[in-house]
């Protein structure tokens, strides 16, 4: 990394730009997302939010904007190709004229975020544009990229703290095995959610074996049994965490774990046809819990409000 320019603390014009633009993508893309980061203290809710927005940025590429405008299959590679130079040139200078990558790297170089887990992430990005199935072996691929670097990225971020410091190597070893089941679960819990989208619009299938058109009871009983014990081993985890950052974490946690809770209860005929969500009222109860440092316990047979949209 060079030395051509670090981060001081003290934010040009052009960095607090860049910031804003990160914060607005997560304020717009994700009502969880952006809901658990106005619990982190600062400075790492702004960590936070410029990795979502690079995050966001690379999905944009893959299955957003690129493809509505109608671009060649190797013309959006080539996009997102030059996305990945443009953040490793970041990490290694400091500056980038992309206001999201800028405020990544401006991110990255503080808390310490290396192209071992940058080059996983677009690895997985780029398995998009090509994959439809997958084998174990690549879903596992996949997911450790697309999802379990991600909360890594943000464990860093939020082990930068001073008083964080102090965790020993194996309280540190635990956050990390938590930081990745929890984002296997978050992206495992999409897959489930959008399994109807994937599948016909995008011609996906994430989960190995599974066919949408034949998705039965007993698959997804082993779908969520996977995810419940990934949620099962971050919940483990949380009380290591830093205080801002665990109420953020213990929300973002309890929002996807309500989710969850509506998937299983859904029929498997249903999820290959309709796009699950939690009522924003409900929601608000979760995140007004997480905000006096309650995770909500799981109440699968409790539901308020319509699930689907």
């Amino acid at each position: 990394m060079s030395a051509a320019r670090r981060f001081t603390g003290d934010p040009s014009l052009y960095d607090r730009v860049a910031m804003e633009t990160s914060s607005i993508v997560i304020r717009r893309y994700s009502t969880s997302f952006g809901l658990a980061s106005r619990l982190l203290a600062h400075p790492v809710r702004q960590d936070v939010e410029n990795i979502y927005g690079l995050v966001r940025l690379a999905d944009e590429v893959v299955d957003g904007v690129a493809a509505s405008a109608d671009l060649e299959p190797e013309r959006i590679a080539a996009c997102l190709d030059a996305l990945e130079q443009e953040t490793a040139a970041a990490l290694d200078c400091g500056y980038s004229t992309n206001l999201v990558v800028h405020a990544f790297c401006l991110t990255a170089r503080r808390v310490g975020i290396g192209t071992d887990l940058v080059e996983p992430f677009f690895r997985s990005m780029r398995a998009d544009l090509s994959a439809t199935t997958h084998t174990q072996e690549s879903f596992d691929d996949y997911v450790y990229g697309s999802a379990e670097v991600v909360g890594l990225m943000c464990l860093q971020a939020f082990l930068a703290d001073p008083a964080a410091r102090k965790r020993s190597t194996a309280q540190r070893a635990a956050l990390v095995d938590g930081a990745r089941h929890l984002g296997a679960a978050f992206q495992k819990i999409n897959f489930l959610r959008d399994l109807a989208a994937d599948f016909g619009t995008l011609g996906r299938s994430y989960f190995p074996g599974i066919d949408v058109n034949t998705f039965t009871e007993a698959e997804k009983a082993r779908i969520v049994a996977d995810i419940d014990e990934d949620l099962r081993i971050a919940r483990t985890c949380l009380p290591g965490l830093p205080p801002s950052s665990r109420r953020a974490v213990a929300l973002a946690q309890g929002l996807f774990e309500e989710l969850t809770d509506r998937l299983r209860a859904t029929p498997a005929a249903v999820l290959a046809e309709t796009r699950i969500r939690v009522p924003n009222p409900v929601k608000a109860r979760i995140a007004a819990g997480a905000a006096l440092g309650r995770l909500p316990r799981r109440r699968p047979d409790a539901h308020e409000g319509d699930t689907t949209e």
